[in-house]
């Protein structure tokens, strides 16, 4: 017997090689994609209780061709349904099509990840259908991690489909002077996947580990299939070592640690290890991109023994080079804490005052957390104790305000017992 969590991971890995090889032959997103998740549901309740078959891709292929079938017949009286299904293809050679052979073992899973980041989408409609077509969640777990109705997900992701279908895309690579452009914006939708599970913008609990999971296991995929691609295995080292601190993050009660504060015995080594051979790899081997900077900002922190033995200096050039390279108002936030470091907070607050006036960032909480904790530095508890508290109002993570409700609070104590 299999345990039900084998038989997830197993399922999460193959669905979008099946998915990929519907695509192939039959060419509709939406009708494929259901016949997939129906087949995955199958297994997910089979599996478990059976055993695994014994060519598990097969087994989900047959399921979901035969779902397909279904599908096509119970549209057959209706035929412009039909027609707009299948991207054109006259309803008797669609169903025509169905009795051929899907059972190819080619993996499309990068054409997959490329249509599902298609330039005519929105990064939210990118996340949302990566994680439907590509990482095999339901929508009622793609509405949970992003904290939305099923019906608004379900609505989201069916506009994806229909906007990729209405500009013309077909389940192929795209033209070579694309797939560069479309291999970023995948990566970018991993990336923010990944970051949304490991600090979720609004809810009770700071982590979501399915997300941060599944982007790592995308991330893997991409770089099996793109192994000489220096960026894509600095991204997948920016994941790894930023997971390994996450047992150490969160009190039992799930009260965020700072990282200065973090029990780093409690960090992650075989991923730390794993992440700085990665970005050591990648950045010996080609040009240096942000994901590779920031993995390397990653590996100085986590291989540090303590807080107090961390190269900041180093941090503070990569944090530069990182902002000549690809300027951000998050990068020059991060920058500001590592310049307090090294040349002292006055220095740090100079750097966030240069970009005050960025609409991106002027409303973000986390302007105001780190003006606060360089306020605090430079000795200056109430401007810091005010900073803390306008951090607490704008973020919507619970965990976040209570800690920076609780910052604020020990300065106000300290503010207080020096007046008397």
């Amino acid at each position: 017997m299999n345990s039900a969590r084998e038989v997830e991971d197993l399922l999460r890995a193959l669905a979008p090689q099946v998915l990929g090889a519907l695509l192939r032959r039959h060419g509709a997103l939406d009708v494929c994609e259901d016949a997939v998740q129906e087949a995955l549901l199958n297994a997910a309740r089979a599996w478990p209780r059976d055993g695994l078959p014994e060519y598990p891709r097969a087994w989900l292929l047959t399921v979901a061709n035969r779902r397909l079938v279904d599908l096509v017949r119970s549209e057959s009286a209706r035929r412009r349904r039909e027609e707009r299904i299948f991207l054109g293809a006259p309803p008797a050679e669609a169903l025509q099509s169905l009795n051929g052979d899907v059972s190819s073992e080619r993996d499309d899973t990068l054409i997959l990840l490329l249509l599902c980041c298609h330039p005519s989408l929105t990064p939210q409609s990118q996340i949302a259908l990566t994680l439907r077509a590509v990482g095999g969640l339901t929508t009622a777990e793609i509405a949970s991690a992003f904290f939305v109705p099923e019906s608004t997900m379900a609505q989201r992701i069916s506009r994806a489909k229909q906007t990729i279908r209405e500009a013309g895309a077909s389940f192929s690579m795209p033209p070579v002077e694309e797939i560069d452009a479309r291999l970023r914006a995948t990566m970018h939708v991993l990336y923010l996947i990944f970051n949304e599970g490991y600090t979720a913008t609004s809810g009770s609990n700071i982590h979501r580990p399915d997300l941060t999971r599944e982007a790592i296991r995308l991330a893997r995929e991409l770089r099996d299939i793109q192994p000489t691609d220096g960026e894509i295995a600095g991204l997948l080292a920016l994941m790894i070592l930023t997971e390994a601190r996450r047992p150490a993050r969160t009190t039992r009660t799930g009260d965020l640690i700072a990282l200065a504060d973090q029990d780093r015995t409690l960090w992650d080594r075989r991923l730390i290890h794993e992440g700085v051979e990665l970005v050591s790899e990648a950045l010996a081997s080609g040009p240096i991109g942000p994901y590779q900077l920031q993995a390397a900002i990653g590996a100085v922190h986590d291989e540090a023994a303590s807080a107090e033995e961390t190269d900041w200096p180093e941090v503070l050039a990569l944090y530069e080079t990182l902002d000549k390279i690809a300027p951000n108002p998050m990068a020059t936030i991060n920058r500001a804490v590592a310049a307090g470091m090294v040349l002292g907070p006055i220095a740090g607050l100079n750097l966030l005052a240069s970009i005050e006036a960025d609409s991106r960032i002027a409303g973000h909480h986390r302007l105001h957390a780190v003006r606060g904790h360089l306020l605090e530095m430079a000795g200056d508890s109430e401007k810091a104790a005010f900073s803390f508290e306008t951090a607490a109002r704008l973020t919507a993570s619970i965990p976040e305000k209570r800690y920076l409700v609780s910052r604020a609070s020990g300065l106000r104590n300290i503010s207080r017992s020096i007046t008397e």
